[in-house]
């Protein structure tokens, strides 16, 4: 059977997008009108929304901000930090001391995952490529990618080294937020209170409007091209991260096939599970933590997360259901688009 190979990110944030801007725009008190500008950076779509006066100059800034960490963080770009440790030869490379922040907290969640998230499956990724490929690879080319550990990351100061050829960094699954904590970061230094980022469906949002209201994000129903929404939050001053099996995929003789991967078995995960959505604080914890909950399955990753603090999350099974953690009252969450 021909394989057909789904790509659905852009989806997932336009209808991110328009979640949110239905959200800013619904405050009949805002002082200010707000400000959208669209860019593209992190091989996707990003979105940042603000109520300022000079937000325009603020937005620009804010891209700016993007591309200097695509290309300090990319995998595929020469010449960027990441590129440079790859292509080391297992020697030390000196880093931007940003690279080296992002890596520890990777290895941070490595180790609270017991290795389920692991930024040295790069040669596994780059195996499977879900941007291109859509054919299984063979079980021989798998295997030869396993053995990695992110064990094998030796940081002094800021230099960094692969101790052995089995790694290969890969950031993809927590740089866009540490991205977006970094461009909030940036705001907040300005004074910026009020306002959406949305790097390609990781969504920070900044303080209440006017002190009041909340922003309306939708979450996308899984495999709805469409770009239903399932459910809705309503958010201030957190992020809202998803990880989901519809985000990019192929399917082989009826058998979808995603990129979120398996670093024991080399093949994408294989539970219940369609998607996560964490909300946190923290961008970056909110990417780390919504692929090792769906890593973990909805039992594991239920029990995983309300073990921890300031963070809750919202999973959709196979079969369309929403499970939510302890903390998501009704206050937050809204089950039919409005």
């Amino acid at each position: 059977m021909k394989s057909i190979k789904k790509t659905i990110i852009n989806v997932t944030t336009i209808l991110l997008v328009f979640a949110c801007m239905v959200g800013l725009t619904s405050c009949s008190c805002a002082k200010q009108t707000p400000v959208t500008k669209n860019g593209f950076y992190l091989d996707t779509i990003i979105t940042i929304t603000l109520y300022e006066d000079n937000a325009s100059e603020l937005i620009d800034e804010c891209f700016n901000i993007a591309e200097k960490y695509d290309n300090m963080l990319s995998r595929t770009k020469e010449g960027s930090d990441v590129y440079k440790i790859n292509h080391a030869g297992n020697e030390a490379v000196e880093v931007n001391p940003d690279t080296v922040e992002l890596i520890s907290q990777a290895i941070n969640y490595g180790q609270l995952s017991d290795g389920a998230f692991d930024i040295t499956l790069g040669k596994l990724t780059t195996l499977w490529d879900f941007s291109n490929r859509t054919s299984v690879p063979t079980t021989n080319e798998i295997n030869a990618c396993l053995g990695f550990n992110y064990n094998n990351i030796e940081l002094n100061g800021n230099s960094v080294r692969l101790k052995t050829d089995k790694e290969m960094l890969d950031l993809g699954g927590i740089a866009k937020g540490f991205i977006a904590d970094k461009i909030k970061e940036y705001l907040t230094s300005k004074g910026v209170k009020q306002g959406i980022i949305n790097l390609g469906g990781n969504i920070l949002c900044l303080d209440k409007k006017n002190n009041t209201d909340t922003y309306k994000i939708g979450i996308q129903k899984p495999f709805d091209e469409s770009g239903s929404v399932i459910c809705s939050l309503n958010m201030a001053n957190k992020s809202v991260v998803t990880s989901g099996d519809y985000q990019r995929y192929f399917i082989e003789n009826g058998h979808i096939y995603h990129h979120i991967l398996d670093v024991n078995t080399g093949y994408p995960v294989d539970n219940e599970l369609d998607s996560v959505t964490i909300i946190n604080g923290s961008s970056t914890a909110g990417d780390a933590l919504s692929t090792i909950s769906f890593i973990y399955g909805l039992d594991k990753g239920m029990q995983f997360i309300e073990g921890l603090p300031d963070t809750e999350a919202i999973f959709v099974t196979k079969d369309g259901t929403i499970h939510k953690t302890s903390g998501i009252d009704d206050k937050m969450i809204n089950y039919k688009e409005e």
